[in-house]
């Protein structure tokens, strides 16, 4: 595309030189005025092929920044939802309800040992001892002053934070997945990137729906955990994973 801009270009400014040299002097006011726009138009066509891309990306990674943030929210409170209640969540009233609410057993585990009676007396000595792991259970801590410290970010946790998307909301998930005759607990969280760019280039859109990159999130949506996998990660790659600012 950006070399039929060039060579469409390129022909025009020369019609427009061998005009002004060859064509009559009353028609070629007339026809350079016509040249000098489509050369301008392509011009322009140029540099927003070059542009429009770079442009594109720079919005494309700010807003899946905000988008990814949200999600590792979502992603902690779900494993903190999990670990207490032994399953995830597909209802972010719930998550939040269990934010306010809930608290982390704080344990301490210590190893310890004891003579192995049975042994012992079979063998007539004192010498077999069993090894244990005792569980002590010093107290309980808050699971929203342990994830979210004084933030109540949690609460909005589910709004998409774009004021492109009229206040759309992430798509939540959960319920099991079996795999080798076990059923696992699994959520997924997510949301369209035609939704996160709605408002930007459609071909440049179609294009990034369908990216197969190491460098990218590939897919048509941004997501974390998923339906069909024991996997609570998500599918955007190390660029966003710098620690919330």
């Amino acid at each position: 595309m950006i070399l039929n801009i060039v060579l469409g270009t390129l022909i025009c400014v020369g019609l427009a030189v061998l005009l002004d040299k060859f064509v009559p002097l009353k028609l070629n006011p007339v026809i350079s005025i016509l040249l000098w726009v489509v050369i301008l138009f392509l011009g322009y066509s140029l540099y927003k092929s070059v542009i429009g891309p770079v442009e594109f990306n720079k919005t494309k990674i700010a807003r899946y920044q905000k988008v990814i943030e949200n999600l590792k929210d979502i992603r902690i409170a779900e494993l903190a939802h999990q670990e207490i209640t032994g399953n995830f969540t597909g209802s972010f009233d719930n998550l939040v309800q269990f934010i306010d609410t809930a608290k982390f057993a704080i344990i301490e585990r210590r190893d310890t040992s004891y003579a192995d009676v049975e042994k012992n007396k079979a063998y007539g000595v004192e010498g077999y001892y069993l090894e244990a792991i005792i569980i002590d259970t010093l107290g309980f801590a808050s699971v929203k002053d342990s994830l979210f410290g004084n933030s109540d970010r949690y609460k909005t946790m589910m709004n998409i934070p774009l004021e492109n998307v009229n206040g759309a909301k992430f798509d939540l998930k959960a319920g099991k997945f079996e795999k080798n005759d076990v059923s696992y607990s699994v959520f997924e969280a997510s949301v369209p990137k035609s939704l996160i760019l709605n408002d930007q280039d459609k071909d440049l859109l179609k294009q990034e729906e369908q990216l197969v990159s190491v460098d990218g999130i590939n897919g048509p949506t941004v997501k974390v955990g998923a339906m069909d996998d024991i996997d609570t990660s998500g599918n955007w790659p190390k660029l966003y994973d710098s620690p919330r600012q």
